[in-house]
């Protein structure tokens, strides 16, 4: 339990935000509040007494000094992260505290690496894109399933949603990484990245605890082809998800997430198989529960948790299964998910 360190959470009054405002306070940390609409900003502290609140543009270095003054990090919980992840980590790297963000965009997520590896490295801190359900979630599997091995020929990464009710901020983030990639694909084959201009397959996924297979979208690209790639030795990653969660994202009228518990969590249930493969051996990861968006505030607060207690193994910029332990960190979550490995 922390002894009331401060976190700014940047886009606080956000869907995700307002996870992580709540699972910091469930841990004893002191969330800052931070973000570009002074007006929802007002309303959440209005809500939260004897919080700080302090609105930044991304565009306004000063203001986000002040934002991140006497904090001992940053989450930043606002997309899209095209737009927000560069100032945000340039205040953090003035500040001197560590980083880490929800980003599920692809090409975000790269400018991270490429932009900001050496500064970090050098200014010993550390900054964590994509600690999130996307990307997180899936690198600490893999990593976790991998266990000894030290390279293996194909990670596959299956999301198995029952539905999927897209934040605002989800369609703002997915519109701009389309944009980002003229409305191409993208499939990480052969160690690296590339644009692909036909229609994604629809194949079938036999989810563990599943009586049937169920169909999914192959090569639905998510962020876990970024933050594997980062430190695993893996040439091939893919990643699919099921047909009714794409197409509950890709219909116009999909309404947002709608409350179910107290917990303000959405019906939405999930399964993420991962499955590595090394020759001829096969071994599997999964993990199941509710809501992506809730779950994502337990990942990124334990990330930053396990940071500023020092349970890394790395500085710089680096992915969730690089600079933590896979499996113990895995099994920190267990009140809000429920994880098999299967080596």
């Amino acid at each position: 339990m922390a002894t009331g360190q401060k976190v700014a959470v940047y886009g606080a009054y956000g869907h995700t935000g307002r996870f992580v405002v709540a699972e910091l306070l469930e841990r004893g940390f002191v969330p800052v509040l931070s973000g570009r609409d002074a007006s929802k900003l007002g309303e959440l502290a209005a809500a939260h007494p004897g919080l700080d609140a302090r609105p930044a543009a991304v565009d306004d270095p000063a203001a986000l000094d002040r934002a991140l003054a006497d904090v001992a990090a940053v989450i930043n919980c606002a997309g899209p992260f095209a737009t927000t992840a560069a100032p945000v980590i340039e205040a953090a790297l003035r500040a001197g505290i560590p980083y880490v963000d929800v980003a599920a965009e692809i090409e975000a997520n790269l400018d991270t690496f490429a932009h900001f590896a050496d500064r970090a490295r050098e200014a010993g801190t550390v900054i964590v894109p994509a600690m999130a359900f996307y990307g997180g979630l899936g690198d600490l599997l893999a990593t976790a399933a991998m266990g000894d091995w030290t390279k293996a020929d194909e990670a596959h990464v299956a999301y198995g949603l029952n539905s999927w009710h897209p934040t605002a901020g989800t369609r703002l983030a997915g519109a701009v990484s389309h944009e980002r990639r003229g409305g191409r694909r993208l499939r990480y084959t052969d160690g690296r990245l590339e644009h692909l201009d036909d229609a994604a397959q629809t194949l079938t996924w036999s989810f563990p605890g599943s009586a049937e297979a169920r169909d999914v979208i192959g090569d639905f690209t998510m962020a876990d082809v970024v933050t594997l790639p980062s430190h695993l030795p893996i040439p091939e990653v893919r990643t699919y998800m099921t047909v009714e969660a794409a197409r509950d994202l890709a219909a116009p009228d999909t309404p947002a997430p709608t409350a179910v518990d107290e917990a303000g969590r959405s019906a939405q249930t999930f399964v993420v198989d991962v499955v590595v493969r090394s020759g001829g051996e096969e071994r599997r990861a999964v993990a199941s529960g509710q809501d992506i968006y809730a779950v994502t505030a337990p990942l990124a607060v334990e990330a930053v948790d396990r940071v500023l207690s020092g349970r890394t193994r790395t500085v710089g910029v680096a992915s969730a299964g690089a600079v933590f332990d896979a499996g113990d960190f895995l099994s920190s979550l267990s009140d809000h998910l429920s994880v098999d490995l299967h080596r």
